[in-house]
Formats: structure tokens, sequence, C-alpha cells
């Protein structure tokens, strides 16, 4: 099994950037703008319509507010399994460490995966770094 860890420092609180990761129906508006173009709602589930077009079901796990960590699955799209977490941990500076892990299968699509997730951990940090210029 594949396991994918990114990690970035993010310019903005860790609240301001919880807000934004706990925000289940919104990521597309609030966490990754431009990374996911849509989301809709399907009971615990969410489908979003990434960039290139790809549309993946999630299912949410758990909503940590405590440990500000977001679980999901996604339960229908290229993967026989998906486990995916994200949370904001505060720094000493009062900036955020954004942590994002999949776990997955089959291990041929773990590439396309990383690289996926690189491109939407640098979309999570141009978002809460300009929401946070805002305010």
């Amino acid at each position: 099994m594949a396991s994918i860890r990114k990690e970035r420092k993010i310019e903005a609180s860790p609240e301001q950037a919880w807000a934004a990761l706990g925000d289940w129906a919104a990521p597309h508006e609030r966490l990754v703008p431009g990374f996911l173009t849509a989301t809709e709602i399907d009971g615990n589930d969410r489908i979003v319509t990434f960039f290139n077009g790809a549309v993946a079901r999630e299912r949410l796990i758990e909503r940590n507010e405590e440990e500000r960590r977001l679980v999901w699955s996604i339960v229908d799209g290229p993967y026989t399994h998906h486990n995916g977490a994200a949370q904001v941990i505060a720094n000493d500076d009062g900036t955020t460490q954004f942590v994002w892990i999949a776990d997955l299968l089959p291990n041929e699509i773990a590439e396309m995966t990383g690289e996926m997730m690189d491109r939407g951990v640098e979309n999570v940090k141009q978002a809460l770094e300009a929401s946070a210029e805002a305010e």
C-alpha cells in the first residue's frame, strides 16, 4: 500500500485554516479553489470535481474539532482503497502546519496521486494565505 504525505507551512492562523478545512461542503470555495471546481453534498458523502474534469465520491469518516483533523475515503474513483486525512497544527509563531496524508491502492497510481496532492497543497497554501491577508 502506498502512503503519501505532503506538508506545508501556511501563513495563516490555525483557526482560519481549520475553518476552511473543516467546511466539508465547500472545499472548492475555501480550501482549494482552482484545484476543485465543484462540490455536491449527498448525505455524508461529497462528490468533488477536479480541475482536470475527474470526479470522485468522498465519504466523511471523521471531523475532529479538537485535533483539527478531517478524515475521508474516496469510495468511487480510481482506487481499490483510499484513506485521506488532513490536519492543521499550530506552529509556535502563530502560523499553521498543514499536513495531508493519503494511503491508497493500487500502488501503480501513487505517483499520479502524489502529483495531484502536490498541486492541491499548493492551492491550499495560496487560498489560505490570500484569505488571511484579506482579513
